[in-house]
């Protein structure tokens, strides 16, 4: 079975405006999607965690979190030797 158009340029213009509608619509649920899917609540401690492997300092963290930087220095397992 072999299905032909006769005229293409005819449906172009409708398929653009197709294709920017169904576009759009896609952008849309991907946003309520990730507005509402893939979310994780990390502890205090998780977090802690996450940002020291990420590159923040010790200080940094501390004060991004309101915590004390013993208490950091306890989430990370890093004791205070003096």
């Amino acid at each position: 079975m072999t299905i032909s158009i006769s005229n293409s340029l005819a449906t172009t213009p409708f398929t653009a405006a197709n294709s920017y509608s169904n576009s759009a619509a896609a952008q849309k649920i991907q946003q309520i999607t990730n507005d509402s899917a893939d979310t994780v609540k990390l502890s205090e401690s998780q977090q802690v965690v996450q940002l020291y492997r990420q590159g923040q300092q010790v200080s940094q963290i501390a004060s991004s979190l309101s915590l004390t930087v013993d208490t950091v220095n306890s989430y990370l397992g890093i004791s205070d030797a003096k």
